[in-house]
């Protein structure tokens, strides 16, 4: 299988080549020349199958340059006993007959990103030796929070590798950013960005289209790759959880094999919710995508109305992993429901990049409504959802999954249609223990370790083990810069 960008499809890459690039010289996304095709007795004969088990049958046919056997190893590796708190991986969690958690951070790092990037390093660093390529990977990566923590971790002491995150100052949570700030290993870096997500993202993007910096890059043996999810290696073992939350609903007899479920995704840069689409186009049984958003809603106004409009105010909130107004993954969304037009996915995004603003056409907005359910709740309303949970079911849920199962809840009110819904838990509670806290009712004028041993003593649950390990780490980066000085950070690290 060959991949393409969503910018000129007329150019075929291998996937190795698309996994150490990461984004297209011509600033698209990579995207499969096709997608695989799960049968009904795929399905089938996954329920039986081991989370590691269902990565290989799945990723395998988008991996033309890798044996099985190869990425059994790597699948085996990533999601390892000493990775991952539960066999399960991503276990499914059920509240009501019809509603189901499904729980992506069990991982090093107590979030979902934990599950593509734990993978990503060992499918870059087999690429690297299947292409040949002597040179060595400078990996930027932009977070909102998750991404760069797991990130870091993932790509921990990998050879060959060096690992820069940007963070916005004051838009991660506390936790968030100890994690980051205290990581350990040879190759990692870490800075604040004095602006949001959308400053240190644009801040990344413009050293990916910078080609002085390139070549000098060049000079000194290494070349750009990204970890966000605009990375094909990234996007692809997300696929994965979708199919494999399905079959163990089927395995468990909570669903039959061949009933339509709905998924319902917070939602920032589109990544995660991307990868729950493309399971539906591969044959998956899902019905209505629901995209919830904090109140940065672009997204909500963007399905809705068929405009994106990123020019409005941004609001930093207790959800910030959805603090986002440039939704990068949203481009291979439009390539696709253009029916493949690279040129008019190109103009989206030159209109985007020049006025914040851009309006799909009829044939689109109409794909959009039969495939996209989309609403947005407040900080107010999450903290209410996070109580209301715990005090009917026991069950702590971190502020994004809060903001989920409200807009789950709202859709099912405005339509009156219940169907079974998988609900994408992205986070421990414990990496938003301020907000849950204060949700509950309780003070919060603590430091972020205190607030983890107060939560978990006031609820009785126990905080994920790398979170409890934090307050034994000293800060290693306490660097602050604006956007324009983003460049010079990526060569002080290469000196």
């Amino acid at each position: 299988m060959r991949y393409l960008s969503t910018r000129d499809k007329r150019t075929r890459f291998m996937p190795a080549d698309a996994i150490t690039m990461g984004l297209a010289r011509d600033g698209g996304l990579f995207v499969p020349e096709v997608l695989s095709r799960l049968s009904t007795n795929s399905l089938k004969s996954m329920c039986d199958m081991t989370y590691q088990q269902r990565a290989v049958f799945i990723m395998t046919p988008f991996l033309e340059d890798f044996t099985a056997s190869e990425i059994g190893s790597y699948t085996n590796k990533a999601y390892s006993p000493e990775k991952f708190d539960t066999p399960e991986i991503a276990p499914i969690r059920p509240i009501e007959t019809n509603t189901f958690f499904l729980e992506l951070w069990h991982g090093p790092t107590s979030a979902f990103k934990d599950m593509a990037l734990q993978m990503l390093p060992h499918l870059l660093t087999a690429s690297l030796k299947k292409k040949l390529e002597k040179k060595n990977v400078c990996i930027l990566v932009a977070t909102s929070g998750d991404t760069g923590k797991a990130a870091l971790e993932g790509f921990r002491d990998v050879d060959r590798t060096r690992i820069m995150v940007f963070y916005p100052r004051d838009g991660v949570s506390e936790v968030q950013k100890l994690q980051m700030v205290t990581q350990e290993g040879r190759n990692v870096g870490v800075c604040a960005v004095e602006g949001n997500f959308d400053d240190a993202q644009n801040g990344v993007k413009a050293i990916f289209s910078d080609e002085n910096f390139r070549d000098r890059l060049e000079g000194k043996g290494f070349f750009l790759s990204s970890a966000n999810s605009i990375n094909w290696g990234r996007l692809l073992p997300q696929i994965v959880y979708y199919v494999s939350a399905y079959c163990d609903l089927v395995k468990e007899g909570r669903i039959f094999l061949g009933e339509t479920v709905h998924v319902c995704v917070p939602t920032g840069n589109f990544g995660n919710i991307l990868a729950a689409y493309y399971a539906k186009k591969m044959g998956l049984p899902i019905g209505k995508l629901l995209c919830a958003s904090n109140s940065n809603n672009v997204l909500t106004d963007f399905i809705t109305t068929g405009t994106y409009n990123r020019n409005r105010q941004f609001h930093t909130t207790i959800s910030p992993s959805m603090d986002i107004l440039i939704s990068s993954n949203l481009e291979r969304l439009l390539f696709d429901l253009s029916g493949r037009d690279d040129e008019l996915v190109a103009w989206y995004m030159q209109q985007l990049s020049e006025t914040g603003c851009y309006s799909v056409n009829p044939t689109i907005k109409s794909k959009l409504d039969n495939l996209f359910w989309a609403n947005y709740c407040d900080d107010e309303k999450t903290k209410l959802v996070i109580r209301a949970v715990y005090g009917k079911y026991n069950y702590l849920i971190d502020p994004h999954t809060a903001v989920a199962y409200d807009v789950l809840n709202h859709y099912r009110y405005k339509t009156g249609d219940y169907t079974p819904a998988i609900v994408a838990s992205t986070a421990s509670p414990y990496k938003f223990c301020d907000s849950v806290l204060s949700a509950l009712g309780e003070r919060t004028d603590a430091s972020g370790l205190e607030l983890i041993l107060k939560l978990s003593e006031l609820t009785g649950t126990t905080p994920p083990k790398p979170l409890l390990e934090l307050g034994n780490k000293a800060v290693r980066f306490d660097m602050s810069v604006k956007k324009d000085e983003m460049l010079r950070v990526v060569e002080d690290m290469l000196k």
